[in-house]
């Protein structure tokens, strides 16, 4: 049997690295010794070099942080105006060079906010193989003229061996799930015995939905699709865990 080595409930972080390291700094930050984050990746991103098409573009949108630390080495082929799905998106937009706005959202938030302020010319939606949303389909369907190219991959892996020895142990535990594919990807990676008691907080419906019939006690979904919000339904699933 593994036994907690700190205090604080275990919070296993399946983020990509940098991101999942970001997210455990800021639950540290928030819930001190409460809490004890356990990074373990389920996706592991890799860049590609796509060619940009010699056409003039109005502005890129971008649905994630990846995407814009992908597309560095394409800037100088790329315009000035980047349109981004969330704050987090639109800061690291910024450090890269670009003009961010930010929609303060999800997908949908994204594409009101372009209808209502349009850029003026083609857009270029720069993203990796598996999105949850169609963007060009629905940037189609309020009349922008949008192309596509993809700018990186993510390889989904194993849940750490620490990951495993929590999930294998009778203790409660926070997991909280950030897409659809890694909650996909979670489910499919729990050992053949789990003995942990776990709570889940998903970053959207669309997330927890993915979980399918996943044996949870306890599910907190975020009242909005971002960052600080995942921070808030951990908070709530705390709430009914005793300290261990």
């Amino acid at each position: 049997m593994a036994r907690q080595s700190a205090p604080g409930v275990p919070v296993l972080v399946t983020r990509p690295q940098a991101e999942g390291d970001t997210f455990a700094a800021a639950l540290t930050a928030r819930f001190g010794e409460r809490v004890r984050p356990v990074v373990t990746p389920l996706l592991h991103p890799h860049r590609l070099t796509p060619e940009i098409p010699a056409r003039e573009y109005a502005a890129v949108v971008f649905t994630s942080a990846q995407a814009v630390e992908a597309s560095r080495p394409l800037r100088a082929s790329l315009p000035a105006l980047a349109w981004c799905v969330g704050n987090r998106t639109a800061r690291a937009a910024e450090r890269a060079g670009f003009q961010a706005r930010s929609a303060n959202g999800d997908a949908k938030s994204l594409v009101a906010a372009m209808a209502a302020d349009p850029p003026q010319g083609r857009i270029l939606y720069l993203r990796g193989v598996d999105t949850s949303a169609n963007m060009l389909e629905k940037l189609a369907e309020t009349d922008l003229i949008a192309e596509e190219i993809i700018v990186y991959m993510q390889e989904s892996g194993p849940l750490t061996a620490q990951a495993l020895a929590l999930l294998q142990s009778p203790v409660a535990l926070i997991v909280p799930l950030f897409s659809p594919r890694t909650a996909q990807l979670f489910r499919r990676a729990l050992p053949p015995e789990v003995r942990a008691t776990v709570h889940i907080a998903a970053i959207s419906p669309s997330v927890a939905a993915a979980l399918g019939d996943l044996p949870r006690a306890g599910l907190a979904i975020a009242e909005h699709p971002d960052a600080p919000s995942v921070l808030d339904a951990v908070e709530s699933l705390l709430v009914g865990i005793p300290a261990p």
